[in-house]
Formats: C-alpha cells, structure tokens, sequence
C-alpha cells in the first residue's frame, strides 16, 4: 500500500484521537494506573490531538489517517498505527520520520516512554535499533495535573 506522510491539519484531529484512543488502551491498559486509565477518555484524546497538531505528522493510506506521531524536542511522545494497518510495516515509517525529525532539530539522541508490560511495543523498539536505558516515573499530563507511570526510557543514537 501506498503511504504518504505530512504534516498533520486541524482536520486530522477526530482521526488521530480515534487512533490515538484506540492504540493506547490496546497498549496501556493493565500497564498503567488505574487513576490515569479513567482519565484517558475519547474526548482527552480527540482535546489532545488537537492541541498537538504542530507536533504531529500522519501517515495517510488511501486518503485517510491510518497512523501518527508525534515529537517533541528530542522525545518521540506517541507513534500509533490504526489497528487495521498494524503489521503492514507503517509504524516502521513512521518511527523512522520521528528519528529523522529529532535529528533535524539538532539533537544526537531520541529517546521515548514505554510502559514495562507493552511487550509488543518494546520489541517493536528493540528491533528498530532502540535500547533500554532503564525504569523512570513518566509524569502523564491531565487537566488537573499529572499521573506518575513506571516507565522504560528507550533511547536511540539519531546523528
């Protein structure tokens, strides 16, 4: 299948968030305090992927949003891939265009959050050259403030 990657727009947004949501309970729950398991609601996730649309790029497989990240600074926040193209390879281009984009902003090394129990997630990331740095508390922003979630720190050399 074709993919073609860009800039995410403000009509992106319902899409992303529906990956958005439906990607992270698949990964999250039972990995994550319950607390932040209820505050990750659809319209958290649709607020979210709106207020991030600078810092996201889609990719796009026959015109519609099949998956996304997003990046920031030198941190890969969130790549995701809509279940129906799961396996097709898409989140390797994706994770791939968030190195690239960590790079070009300067930085040597990319680094992103895991939870400890997304196995497939972690050796998704083992597979594409990234490295276990070890156990921090990832501090998950909500409206009223953050939620601490043990994560893994995986970082990857980018330049």
């Amino acid at each position: 299948m074709p993919v073609s990657l860009r800039r995410a727009a403000t009509g992106d947004v319902a899409a992303i968030g529906t990956v958005w949501e439906s990607g992270w309970r698949d990964g999250h729950l039972g990995h994550v305090p319950d607390e932040l398991v209820a505050l990750r609601t659809a319209d958290t996730f649709r607020d979210r992927a709106g207020e991030r649309v600078a810092d996201t790029t889609v990719a796009e497989v026959d015109g519609q949003v099949a998956g996304f990240v997003m990046v920031a600074g030198d941190e890969v926040e969130q790549v995701y891939v809509a279940a129906g193209h799961r396996g097709s390879g898409l989140a390797g281009t994706l994770l791939a265009e968030a190195e690239r984009l960590v790079a070009q902003a300067g930085h040597s090394v990319a680094w992103l959050a895991v939870v400890p129990g997304n196995a497939r997630a972690r050796r998704f990331y083992e597979r594409n050259g990234w490295t276990d740095d070890g156990g921090f508390r990832y501090e998950a922003a909500h409206a009223d403030g953050t939620v601490e979630v043990p994560c893994r720190r995986y970082v990857k050399q980018v330049i």
